[in-house]
């Protein structure tokens, strides 16, 4: 994974994104590349599917699923203030999108 300031590069399923992120945030973000690949490898291997937008699909349900259940942290009931987390979640997604762009017009 290359280091750049404010961008790390990941692997998800064998493919390579930049992610806008600070040095702070690094560690968690690669927790949760680490999180999301696993689930997705899960997935894919479940469903026997090898689409990558169906698979990425299947494994966000799956991860918000167990997080909204409490399953996850097993802490149902608790009140957590998720709006910096959801913040930096959308950022970082902004920033997915604009890096997948090109590569979906190259995909059609």
């Amino acid at each position: 994974m290359n280091l750049e300031p404010n961008f790390l590069d990941v692997k998800i399923m064998g493919r390579e994104y930049r992610v806008a992120c600070t040095p702070e945030e690094r560690p968690a973000l690669l927790s949760a590349v680490d999180m999301v690949d696993g689930k997705m490898r899960e997935v894919a291997q479940r469903t026997k599917s090898t689409i990558a937008e169906r698979v990425a699909v299947m494994a966000a349900l799956h991860i918000a699923h167990e997080h909204l259940s409490g399953a996850a942290a097993g802490t149902v009931g608790e009140v957590v203030d998720t709006s910096d987390a959801k913040r930096r979640i959308d950022a970082m997604g902004a920033r997915i999108d604009s890096v997948l762009a090109p590569q979906q017009r190259l995909d059609i």
